[in-house]
Parts: C-alpha cells; structure tokens; sequence
C-alpha cells in the first residue's frame, strides 16, 4: 500500500481515491519540492476533513469553505451587474438546495450560472464545493465547483408551507401561515457603513408553537400594518439563530401580508408551582388582580412604566410585572392570559414573581367564545388554553367583590369573601390588600374596587403593593402587621 493510499484508508470524507491522488500531486507541484507524497497528502487529508460538512445545518458563515450534497429544489432566474473596472457583465443564479438536515442557497456565478440555466433540474443531486458567507436570507453558498451526483438519493420533504415546529436552523425560502400574537414599533440603528437600519418585531403562533419573526429595513414598517389577532403568511424568511432560541427573518426578498386563513394556537405552558428563579418560561391562567400602571425615571432620564398584575392557575399563583408598552394591555380580573418568554425573579413581597419585558408575549383568551385577544383587543383564530374554569372565579370577584394578592388565595377562600358582601364593623379583624395611592398618615391602599385607610409606621412607597392585617376601629384599620 502507498502513502497516498495509507492516509486515504483513515480519511472519513466523501472523495474517491483518484480524486484524492489528483489532489496530492497538485499539493506536491504546489509546494515546489517542499513536501513529498504523505506529507503532501496529509496536508491534503487535513484540509478536506476542514471543509466537509456532515449536512447543511453545519455550514456556517465563518467556514473558509464546504463541501457537501445536496438536491435540487428551485432554480431562480439569472441576473446580471455589473463589475468594477470590467467591461464584462457579471451573472448570478441562485439555486435552492437541501439535504435532510435543512436547505441553504447556492450562488452559481458566471459559467456556473450558464450551466444552472441550461443543464441544472429539480430534483438533481449535486456535489458542491464552496464559500459560505451571510447572505440577504441567512447562509448562502458561494459557488467554486460543483457536478452531478446520480449515484446519491437524498430524501427531502419539499413543503410549500412551514409549521413551527418545522423550522431549523439555516433554513431559507421559509412560508409560514401564523396567528400574530404581538407586534412590536419599528426601531433604527446605525450600520458601520454609515446608512439607518430598521427593524420590528412580530410574533407569530400556529398549533404547533411560537417563534419571533424580525423584520428588516423596508420591511419593518410593515409590522405597522398589522393588527394583533389576524393571521398572516411570511413569505421567503430565512431562520437564523438569536441567544440559543430560533428567529425568522425576513429582508428585502420577502414579506409578510394578511391571509383570509383561520389558525389555531394553542400555547404550552409551565405550571406556576414548578417556576423557578432564573428560568424564562411560558405561563397561563387566569388575572386574579390587577394594579394601576406606574411611571418612574430612568437612569438616562427617560421615563419608563410598569404593571402588576396577578396570574393564577391550577397549580398556584404569581405576580407579573409588564413593563413598557405591556402596561398598556388593558387586562383585569377574569381575563384569562397565556404569556410567553417571562422570566422568574426574586420577587420584592413573594418568594419569586414573573417579569414580561420587550421579549414576551402577552396573549389575552376569550374562554367564552374559543378564540384569543392580544394588546390590540382584536378577536382572533381559535385558542383555548382549558382555564375556563378560573375565569368564572375570578368574573364573580369583578362583579363587586374584593380581590386580595394574598399567594395563599384559592378558589374556595374566594368563594367564602364572595358570601360576606358587608363593610367590616369597629373591633373585626380583617386583612386587606392593595395599592399604596397615599403614603404617610394614614396610608391609603386601592385593590381596584374600594380603599382602605390604614394606620401603620411602616414605610411604604406609593406603587407598591401591601398587605395589612389587623383590627378595624372607626373605618381606619390599625395594622399590626403589614407585608
């Protein structure tokens, strides 16, 4: 056995023993003399082990090259520009191709491109060899060499729409129909080039899950367009990474428009006994209480906002802070709630609350009718998360009833505050929750329905919410304990 062949028998890649033979004998000529035959072909061995990927979802854009397999699923049309300092026009075909792992577009140049128009079918199988670079959608490959490949089957679902849930990473020429469960405002940013970006946000949900879809440039103001609640079709986004979760994108190759099409979705969540400090997780229940919206001053000297409210399910219940424009949602006691990407804190009164910040998604359901409303109040596809049951509760508290923040509230300790409708008379003991809308002597709390004065020395801040137990004498509660 030769030395060539004796490095070839330990190669793990896809290349014939003459194609490897022809590979070393031009890295001896390379080398002028320099290496012999299995140093030569080492050099070799080690460069094509470098570039051979085992499918397409491992082509990233920082690879000086890949080589892989793929079939044929679309084949665009040429373009051309033109070069500086070249008389000569340039050519470009862009070919769609996958394997089973995902798809990615090839760039076909000059007599690469000629050759895509003329000899190049649907459903051809192609070695390719290549340059990966970020593209206008995601990942593209920039074509060096490239030839049939009859001999390979590779078994690809070609789907003219995409679910969720089927979505990886890489993927481009992405449809996908969805329920818009949140829109963000356009933002813009400076490139190094000097120019304005733009970009908005839109989440989307289907039967199978949720994903954020980024719009960029011309195609942010979109977002601007849409109203929460209908459905509408992305078209041609390409699914990037973003701190470890999926993203669709869509630039200025795609859109996305409103469709005349009913989806259903129907959001999975975690019960809020099994939350943790530090996770970012999905919740869903039913709005117990809700706060009045605070303003403050941020460290820069812009003004923020932030909501409490109250979220209870099955299991337990947990404060929910909704900060910026998710103060606006206009929810309260009865509303039944699915939030998406909350993060669990340490919370100020509880042992931890949840925080929706610009991430989440705030989803409120009609239990009634079967169908969800989001920030926007419009009626949308059908969604059910099961909590029906809770609505009902929390419907009789609205109708005239006191509700308390106290974590060990349950349906049946509503149900006895419900059956005592009267004011609490001098000498009772009562517990009372609430607001603080005065601070100092008394203090003053608002649970939304009434307010209670309460004689305390406890410092309280206006904003915050208070529990104080103790004994009622002449309408002022003196608190013994207040928390």
């Amino acid at each position: 056995m030769s030395d060539i062949e004796a490095v070839y028998e330990d190669l793990e890649a896809d290349v014939s023993l003459e194609e490897f033979r022809e590979a070393v004998e031009a890295k001896v000529e390379q080398m002028g003399g320099l290496a012999d035959e299995e140093t030569a072909a080492m050099l070799v061995a080690h460069e094509i082990g470098e570039s051979e990927v085992g499918g397409i979802a491992d082509i990233e854009p920082g690879m000086e090259e890949a080589k892989f397999v793929a079939k044929v699923l679309s084949i665009g049309e040429m373009r051309t520009f033109d070069r500086d300092g070249d008389d000569d026009d340039g050519r470009v075909v862009n070919v769609e191709v996958a394997d089973e792992t995902g798809s990615v577009r090839a760039a076909f140049w000059d007599e690469h491109a000629e050759a895509a128009i003329e000899e190049l079918e649907d459903g051809q199988v192609l070695r390719i060899k290549g340059r990966p670079k970020e593209g206008f959608s995601g990942v593209e490959v920039s074509v060096d060499e490239v030839e049939p490949d009859p001999d390979t089957e590779i078994e690809v679902t070609v789907s003219d729409t995409h679910t969720v849930e089927d979505l990886s990473l890489g993927l481009s020429n992405v449809n996908l129909v969805g329920l818009v469960l949140d829109t963000d405002t356009v933002r813009t940013f400076d490139r190094d080039d000097g120019s304005e970006g733009r970009v908005s946000n839109v989440t989307l949900g289907d039967s199978t899950g949720r994903i954020r879809v980024t719009l960029w440039d011309e195609q942010a103001d979109l977002a601007d367009d849409l109203a929460a609640g209908t459905t509408v079709e992305v078209v041609d986004g390409y699914v990037k990474d973003r701190d470890g979760n999926l993203e669709l994108h869509v630039g200025n190759r795609g859109t996305i428009e409103e469709v005349d099409e009913a989806v259903e979705y129907v959001p999975e969540s975690t019960p809020i006994e099994e939350t943790e400090i530090g996770q970012t997780v999905d919740l869903a229940g039913v709005v117990r209480s809700a706060d009045p919206k605070r303003t403050f001053d941020r460290d820069d000297g812009s003004e923020g906002q932030v909501r409490n409210v109250r979220v209870q399910d099955a299991t337990d219940d947990i404060r929910v802070a909704l900060w910026g424009e998710k103060a606006d949602l206009e929810i309260g006691p009865g509303d039944e709630v699915a939030l998406g990407d909350v993060e669990i804190q340490d919370g100020w009164q509880d042992d931890r609350e949840a925080s929706a910040g610009w991430q989440s998604t705030i989803t409120v359901l009609d239990s009634d009718a079967g169908s969800s409303q989001t920030s926007d109040g419009d009626a949308t596809a059908e969604a059910s998360t099961g909590l029906s049951a809770f609505a009902d509760d929390s419907e009789d508290e609205a109708d005239g009833e006191t509700t308390t923040d106290d974590s060990s509230t349950t349906p049946a300790a509503d149900s006895e505050r419900e059956a005592d409708t009267d004011e609490p008379t001098d000498g009772e003991q009562v517990e009372f929750t609430g607001v603080v809308v005065q601070a100092g002597d008394p203090v003053v709390l608002d649970d939304g329905e009434t307010t209670m004065s309460v004689a305390t020395d406890v410092d309280v801040g206006l904003g915050e919410e208070v529990t104080a137990r103790g004994i009622v004498r002449d309408g002022r509660l003196e608190a013994n304990d207040v928390f």
